[in-house]
């Protein structure tokens, strides 16, 4: 019937395709943290998420496919969850909301996050996919940094090369908190927030 809608509150079915997707980037993730990226096989993959070899063939041409949409979900998530950054007016609010999400995404998801930093230079796809994604960051650094009032311009002690150093220096200083524990990842964001505050001049 033209124009029919289905029953309001029903969620529309989830399509086979997006079950087995999902199921083969969920036994990726849980074999990274059981075997690491080198000892695990398509076999194992396929295996753990309820399908033939043939069958993930369908979907990833490789391991190396498997992993590199697995950081590509990962990402997204993390950028769903920081995207707000640069719009938010008050900039110490701007650091602190920042700093937790990606606090709460390092937690659930580190080992992935240190696979893509591990394997950005040597797989090209994942290099871009993260280099986009800091990119992505900087951009909202920057605008948190202007808004406090540090000038824009192209000179180290402007807004954006800041911003690209600050970057960089929360991503190395996560990747090795969060291979410690929990507590040493709250205390690295604690530090990384006091160092991005001070830098904005917002710390008296």
């Amino acid at each position: 019937m033209p124009g029919h809608q289905p029953p309001r509150g029903r969620r529309p079915a989830e399509r086979k395709g997006d079950v087995r997707e999902r199921a083969i980037l969920d036994t990726c993730e849980a074999l990274l943290a059981r075997k690491g990226y080198e000892a695990m096989t398509v076999g194992d993959i396929a295996q753990g998420a309820g399908i033939t070899r043939g069958a993930l063939y369908f979907y990833y041409g490789s391991k190396q496919e498997v992993v590199t949409a697995l950081v590509a979900r990962t990402v997204e998530h993390l950028w769903e969850r920081s995207r707000l950054t640069a719009r938010t007016d008050d900039p110490r609010e701007a650091v602190t909301a920042a700093l937790r999400r990606t606090v709460e995404l390092w937690n659930e998801h580190g080992l992935v996050m240190r696979t893509a930093i591990d394997l950005s230079l040597t797989v090209p796809p994942i290099g871009e996919l993260w280099d986009h994604t800091a990119d992505l960051f900087i951009a909202a650094i920057t605008a948190v940094l202007e808004r406090a009032g540090v000038p824009t311009g192209a000179a180290p002690d402007q807004a954006p090369a800041m911003a690209r150093a600050l970057c960089w220096m929360i991503e190395r200083t996560f990747y090795h908190a969060s291979q410690e524990s929990r507590e040493a990842l709250q205390e690295a964001s604690a530090t990384c927030a006091h160092i991005w505050l001070t830098s904005a001049g917002l710390v008296a």
